[in-house]
């Protein structure tokens, strides 16, 4: 024993045991697929950590400092997340700018706020990823510089467990595949750093002993716990458990900022619920009728669906600063009767549902992961039967409570789904909505004449209100507009919806606020309500609702239909509009025309439809184009510096981890290759002998002056190392000085023999020897 610390030598083998750092950071990664969606935040994630380690790979191999790796693979990281997050939203960057800094602190403090108001599991959104990525960064830099730099390896598993701390802390478990590819990473690296670095003879043995073991450990493992499980002594037992459960129950956010996500989002169930039409359907329909769209299955065909019934509503608002929205609590609060409709419109409030001015439906509905105090209720007329104390608020059509909801709470309604069109709407005037001209108040801003103009720009052409609302929902939902993105640049000036239609990129709540505020502008009352959209199918009939269906819309008061929804926010999120403000509805397509040319419902869907939850179609084919530059470059640079490393390494012939034994097997690879050999019965002593002895034969003279102390040098080095207790400690630069040394000497002597084996040839008379030669 040397006392000195046992770390991985440089080399092949250090390459290796950043490499099993770089796995084991990747695989511990799994440990947060019960806390997160997957998505792309994995690969994504693994991907910039591979990249990491093979620059901290490449610079340990030329040099033997032990912090210089992590400081370049430090740097390399924060330029990769400056590139990769602090990118502006929509342009493609390479290299960071003088405001990438500001937008990756903007995102990763999004990313946190995401994180505290989510439930589990949260969408992979990309603040989120932003901070994933930082976390395995840092796992990984902190493992390789314990495992490789200081030589610790068996501490390096510390820097694998904060990744799990998560997991363990939230009680959501992961997959035991994780634990298992994790912990055989681990253990290699473990047992290549208990592999011999010197070439004794039984290397080979010791390492393959190492290896196989952490191998059969991990393996024995996976395939003895279920059978030990499953043995009658052990299934009596009570094992433990880190939990299935949310962390805690979701809550819409009632003050939304332009600049942030909509609020709390979650995979988790929070509501579910049953549609049951009323009427029966008059008659089939002819084989060759028209198929009607599913905004228009409500108008009368008996087909009532979730799509039908609406968006369900928690609570609207009104007062906008500019940039957040703001919510005063209702001091007008009523009862009501459970048989007569509730509704915005006071014309029909209090009457009892009529089937002459609608389709009916009954809906049933059970509370999941959900506590809400502002009931989740149909924007339609509805009459409501829910237990508990609640309250109503005529003025914003809203149903509210003293405790809120709870998981298993259930209520249901009688919906009124009016036979609403665009005929009905195009001659509407503006109505006069009881809130003291709240819903007209437009912030003064400095962009407030600019977000004016471009509201008259975009409705030039429009003679109506309804034509305008028309106008101004066709621009936020073109594609060629604006596109549905989670990503919200730095603010640029006091007003944000002027900031949005500058970036042309934003989720639900900036869609919904801008055209509700250009509306405004245009005179038309306005206010945008929160809830959730149409939930997904289940194989019951039924209609699941997640958090993710978290949504904002703007709302418009006309007079005679009270207010009325629309929907700026692009297909790829939420599907056709409302009947009345489907441009599609009533016309027919032409023959041969694909039918997913008008986007269906369930094609939005199928998408996490809140703001923060994954990206639309769209934004990722952005994403991955964006990637393709960036990888190139990436690879550019790695293989230039590659090149570049390799050429070094050729010309100096100077290996950082170069030990006496191996400028041993050096010298004798590079003596072999001039004639002069010896078998590995010969210790160093009698090496020495015979390279003087096989060099006065071939070449006349054997070495002397500088050469000669070289070769005993290197011999002496070699033999302490092998049998002395203290081991020699000479630099790897005088290693190689040694080696070059004695062989110049022995190239010269080779030289100096041909030169003269020439002239003896020729005839010509030998010169006079050299001194010592």
């Amino acid at each position: 024993m040397t006392g000195r610390v046992q770390r991985i030598p440089r080399g092949p083998r250090s390459a290796l045991g950043t490499a099993l750092v770089a796995a084991a950071t990747c695989a511990s990664l799994f440990a947060l697929t019960g806390l997160i969606v997957r998505g792309s935040w994995l690969p994504a994630t693994c991907v910039i950590v591979l990249v990491v380690a093979a620059v901290v790979a490449g610079v340990r191999a030329v040099t033997r400092s032990a912090w210089a790796p992590t400081l370049a693979g430090t740097a390399v990281a924060v330029v990769v997340l400056l590139v990769r997050y602090g990118a502006p939203p929509g342009r493609l960057q390479v290299l960071p700018d003088l405001g990438s800094l500001d937008r990756t602190l903007a995102t990763a403090r999004e990313g946190v706020a995401l994180i505290n108001a989510s439930l589990v599991p949260m969408a992979g959104a990309r603040p989120a990823e932003l901070l994933v990525v930082t976390g395995a960064l840092a796992v990984f830099l902190l493992a390789d510089l314990v495992a490789l730099g200081i030589g610790a390896p068996a501490l390096s598993g510390l820097a694998f467990a904060c990744m799990w701390a998560p997991a363990v802390v939230l009680g959501f478990p992961a997959s035991g595949w994780a634990i298992g590819w994790t912990a055989l990473f681990y253990l290699l690296l473990l047992a290549l750093s208990a592999a011999p670095p010197t070439a004794h003879s039984d290397r080979g043995r010791r390492a393959s002993v190492a290896v196989l073991a952490s191998v059969s450990l991990i393996i024995a493992t996976l395939l003895a716990g279920p059978a030990v499980a499953a043995f009658p002594g052990w299934a009596t037992m009570s094992m433990p458990s880190f939990g299935s459960g949310p962390v805690g129950p979701m809550s819409l956010s009632d003050d939304l900022d332009l600049r942030e996500s909509l609020g709390t989002r979650s995979g988790q169930v929070v509501l579910r619920y049953t549609v049951t039409p009323e009427t029966a359907p008059e008659a089939a329909p002819q084989a060759d009728a028209p198929t009607p769209s599913p905004s228009e299955s409500a108008a009368g065909d008996g087909n009532v669906t979730a799509n039908d019934v609406g968006p369900l509503r928690a609570f609207t608002l009104t007062t906008f600063d500019g940039s957040v929205w703001d919510r005063s609590d209702s001091l007008d609060l009523t009862s009501w009767d459970p048989t007569t409709l509730l509704s915005s419109d006071p014309e029909i409030r209090g009457t009892v549902p009529d089937a002459e001015r609608g389709t009916l439906a009954t809906v049933q509905l059970e509370v999941g992961n959900m506590r809400e105090r502002r009931l989740p209720v149909s924007t339609f007329p509805r009459t409501l039967d829910v237990p508990g104390q609640w309250e109503y608020d005529p003025a914003r059509d809203e149903v509210i409570g003293r405790r809120g909801t709870f998981d298993g709470m259930t209520y249901g309604m009688r919906v009124q789904i009016p036979s609403l069109t665009k005929e009905d709407l195009a001659g509407a005037d503006v109505g006069e909505p009881d809130d003291d001209g709240a819903s007209l108040e437009v912030p003064q801003t400095a962009h407030t004449d600019d977000v004016s103009a471009l509201a008259r720009e975009i409705t030039a052409d429009a003679s109506t209100p309804y034509e305008q609302a028309m106008a101004l929902q066709t621009y936020f939902r073109a594609t060629t507009n604006f596109t549905y993105d989670t990503r919200v640049a730095p603010s640029q000036s006091d007003d944000a919806v002027w900031d949005f239609v500058q970036s042309q990129r934003g989720y639900c709540v900036q869609f919904a606020t801008s055209m509700a505020m250009m509306a405004r502008t245009l005179d038309i009352p306005a206010r945008v309500g929160v809830g959730f959209l149409p939930g997904d199918s289940d194989r019951n009939g039924g209609y699941v609702v997640s958090g993710q269906k978290a949504h904002a819309w703007p709302e418009l008061y006309f007079e005679g239909h009270g207010w009325v929804r629309f929907e700026p926010t692009p297909a790829v999120q939420t599907g056709a509009p409302p009947r009345w403000s489907d441009p599609f509805v009533g016309v027919s397509a032409p023959a041969g025309q694909p039918d997913d040319i008008v986007p269906l419902p369930g094609q939005g869907s199928t998408a996490s439809a809140a703001p923060g939850a994954q990206s639309s179609p769209g934004g990722a084919a952005d994403d991955a184009q964006a990637w393709m530059p960036v990888a190139i470059t990436v690879a550019l640079v790695l293989g230039v510096a590659g090149l570049a490393l390799a050429l070094v390494r050729r010309r100096t012939r100077l290996r950082s981890d170069l030990t006496p034994e191996r400028a041993w097997q050096r010298a004798r690879r590079r003596l072999g290759a001039k004639g002069v050999s010896w078998t590995d019965a010969d210790s160093p002593r009698t090496v020495v002998a015979s390279v003087h002895e096989q060099l006065r034969t071939t070449a006349g003279a054997p070495l002397s002056g500088p050469p000669a102390e070289a070769l005993e040098r290197l011999a002496n080095t070699v033999e302490r190392e092998r049998y002395a207790r203290v081991q020699p400690d000479v630099e790897p630069a005088v290693l190689a000085g040694w080696v070059a040394e004695m062989m110049r000497g022995v190239e010269t002597l080779l030289d100096d023999r041909s030169r003269l084996s020439d002239r003896s040839r020729r005839g010509v008379a030998p010169s006079a020897p050299r001194d010592g030669t």
